[in-house]
């Protein structure tokens, strides 16, 4: 018992972990929940935009657009590929990744639901790539959910320095309704600290065929993090 206990409370401890850059500055993406649906398919799309890093390039328009399906109850693979918009021009594909997803104890079994994450990502315009171990951890408090994800990273190639890194994200919502619930999302990088509002639900299409979306908004808390990160994501589910 008391060791369920410590491991219930393991996510925000990770909290107080020194983290660092993940994906060039960009740690404004997505949260993870460790939970799989068993013959489920995914289409999905995400954009972040985010204003400069004091001292950094221009803002930086990230888009990922993916396919996914449940190879087992309880593995998930997605395929991914990214691409960046500079104002005025168009849709730079920049890399491809891989995403696998192990939901390692059943909705409920414990206090604490658990899962693992792996990513690899190849960029197409440089010799450099990107391996991503993460955990997933959530728990509900009544009509509350928390969500907390801490990922290692190791990068390497011809044309980057060989480094591993940390990153951060944690996340609050209120089950309002099906339709709509209101949270907070934290992320944690190397010069980039970001919390804000963020909206999500779910609209039922028809039997096991749903649109999923989130938009967020998150504001640097610190002076090297951009003043603004906006996300939005949406998952077609069948």
């Amino acid at each position: 018992m008391r060791q369920t206990l410590h491991l219930c409370w393991l996510p925000w401890a990770l909290a107080a972990l020194p983290v660092s850059l993940l994906a060039d500055g960009v740690i404004v993406d997505k949260v993870y929940h460790p939970y799989v649906d068993a013959l489920e398919y995914e289409l999905e799309f995400r954009s972040v935009l985010q204003a400069p890093q004091p001292g950094g390039p221009n803002t930086s328009h990230w888009h990922q657009f993916s396919l996914g399906h449940a190879i087992r109850d309880d593995v998930f693979f997605e395929v991914y590929t990214i691409g960046t918009k500079q104002r005025g021009g168009g849709l730079d594909t920049r890399a491809w990744e891989a995403e696998l997803k192990w939901q390692l104890t059943e909705q409920g079994e414990y206090a604490t639901d658990w899962g693992l994450f792996m990513e690899y990502e190849n960029e197409l315009a440089r010799s450099a790539h990107e391996i991503t171990f993460g955990l997933l951890a959530e728990r509900e408090f009544g009509r509350w959910s928390g969500a907390a994800n801490f990922f290692v990273v190791n990068e390497w190639g011809r044309d980057v320095q060989e480094e591993f890194e940390t990153a951060l994200a944690l996340q609050a919502r209120y089950r309002r309704s099906q339709f709509i619930e209101p949270g907070v999302e934290f992320y944690a990088g190397q010069d980039n600290y970001s919390v804000g509002p963020t909206l999500q639900g779910d609209i039922r299409l028809r039997p096991r065929q749903s649109l999923h979306w989130e938009a967020g908004a998150l504001f640097g808390l610190t002076k090297a993090s951009p003043d603004n990160s906006l996300r939005l994501l949406l998952e077609y589910e069948f």
